[in-house]
């Protein structure tokens, strides 16, 4: 029998605090103070027998019943959640990380480990566990994997969008071309649709507004008409395709919009194509099924191509009760300057919650071990009454399933981008962007998730409360062990800016 830990400080905070529970449990036997409840107990059940009155029951019977069974109970709390029994077995949970990376949780897999399950002595001392918390740590385990479990696999489109956000055209030729492919070709091709008023619904309006627009492309009339006015060195001159155009001696011709784009080696496309990582385009097929390979190409070079951000949102993403609904000029103001200010202060708090997030396991870990050196206390001043028991087993039990709360934050804030501007979103219209140029409107959503990691769990032990488990004060120490990390993790900033002035 195994007990499994998530990692090599969890595994080592646990065999320390179940070698020093199992010290001041022999202390206890030693000293005879485990006996002491039992004379608490015989007191209590006096004195509450005295405290009812005469009636016509025999109060001695009735006080003995009490204690006899409060006795009986107590010495199985101290059997089965007392007496150190069972050897101290621990093995740490292995990770997949090909799994966890596509998912954005760590996916335990079924392999042992490299440390060995005999590394259960320390300082010449090894430790037992009582069976009922051998139980409970089994069993918190697996609920909290299993809830870990049933977290969907998503992507990271966060880091997909810092990507996308991050490609530019390096070659600056490149760039010119492109400049000049606009003004040849894109310009006069779409002022002639415009110029026939034709009916525009919503996915076509999308697609002409970029210069790789399919309908420009295949539709006769437009790419297939104009040409390039300069002449390019990639297509060769053609009397026939050049008629009326200047020869000039280095053999450029004028090649029509619809080849200077899409031809498959000197194309303008395939060549704006080469400047994006091909990585990134595997992740985005992978993710955006509902595209072929040809669209999702298409989308990463309408970014990097697009002299401005295109507009995502036809509507909010998420509802805003600031500002009144006309946004008047005194609310507008106001906006510019919160935003300019989440924009100063998430150079502080974006880092400290880093920080933060990385110190929670550990702090977490260290109440793990905490809570295992109370349990011989707690139970003797609990008289070893089944409610002491329980309220300490919920209490374990909801430190483990903490865990499941971080990995919930985590998958939310990786994922969130997906359910906010996916194609399943109301927004259904795929855009490469991902919200990037709704930047601002995010930033207030980066604050909120990155205050997940303390909220969630808080909520959770809040939550038990409603069942009569008072465990409020047990994640106290989550914030009080980070806020010493958060602050150092926000001047880190400030650190880097005076340095940079």
């Amino acid at each position: 029998m195994t007990l499994y830990t998530n990692d090599y400080l969890e595994y080592y905070l646990t065999l320390v605090g179940w070698i020093v529970n199992n010290g001041i449990w022999e202390m206890l036997v030693a000293s005879g103070v485990f006996t002491l409840p039992f004379l608490t107990i015989i007191i209590q059940e006096w004195l509450r027998a005295r405290s009812e009155g005469a009636d016509e029951g025999n109060k001695g019977v009735l006080s003995s019943l009490r204690i006899e069974n409060r006795v009986w109970v107590a010495i199985a709390v101290i059997m089965f959640a007392g007496i150190p029994f069972i050897d101290v077995d621990l093995n740490t949970i292995e990770f997949n990380t090909t799994r966890s990376t596509q998912c954005q949780i760590n996916v335990a897999s079924p392999q042992e480990t490299r440390w060995s399950n005999t590394f259960t002595i320390l300082n010449n001392q090894s430790a037992k566990v009582p069976v009922w918390w051998f139980f409970m740590h089994s069993l918190s385990k697996a609920l909290t994997g299993g809830a870990t479990a049933a977290i969907p696999c998503g992507t990271d489109l966060r880091q997909i969008r810092i990507d996308i956000d991050a490609a530019r055209i390096d070659n600056p030729i490149l760039a010119q071309e492109v400049a000049d492919f606009s003004q040849d070709c894109y310009g006069p091709a779409r002022a002639k649709l415009f110029m026939s008023r034709p009916t525009l619904n919503d996915a076509l309006l999308n697609d002409i507004n970029w210069i790789g627009s399919s309908h420009l492309l295949n539709t006769s009339g437009y790419y297939d008409k104009y040409h390039s006015k300069t002449p390019r060195s990639s297509w060769p001159y053609n009397a026939t395709r050049d008629a009326g155009l200047a020869q000039v001696p280095g053999g450029g011709g004028y090649p029509t919009c619809k080849q200077w784009w899409s031809e498959s080696h000197q194309g303008l496309r395939a060549r704006l194509l080469k400047q994006v990582d091909p990585g990134l385009l595997l992740r985005i097929n992978k993710w955006a099924r509902f595209l072929n390979m040809h669209q999702a190409e298409d989308s990463v070079i309408r970014s990097v191509v697009s002299p401005r951000q295109q507009n995502l949102n036809q509507g909010q993403v998420y509802t805003s009760y600031a500002g009144q609904i006309d946004m008047s000029a005194s609310n507008v103001t106001a906006r510019v300057a919160s935003n300019l200010g989440m924009t100063v202060g998430s150079m502080a708090y974006f880092p400290a919650m880093d920080v933060v997030r990385q110190a929670l396991p550990m702090v977490l870990s260290f109440l793990k071990m905490a809570l295992t050196i109370c349990i011989p206390l707690i139970l003797v001043v609990g008289t070893y009454d089944l409610k002491s028991l329980v309220t300490i087993s919920c209490v374990q039990f909801a430190l483990f399933f903490v865990d499941f709360w971080f990995q919930l934050a985590r998958w939310l804030d990786s994922t969130i981008l997906d359910a906010l501007y996916g194609w399943h979103s109301p927004h259904s219209n795929f855009n490469i962007l991902l919200g990037a140029n709704n930047s601002f409107g995010d930033m207030l959503l980066n604050y909120v998730m990155g205050a997940l990691f303390i909220m969630l769990p808080t909520f959770w032990i809040t939550a038990l409360t409603w069942s009569g488990v008072r465990a409020g004060g047990v994640l106290q120490g989550l914030a009080q062990g980070t806020s010493d990390v958060k602050s150092e993790g926000a001047r880190g900033s400030s650190y880097a800016s005076s340095k940079l002035k």
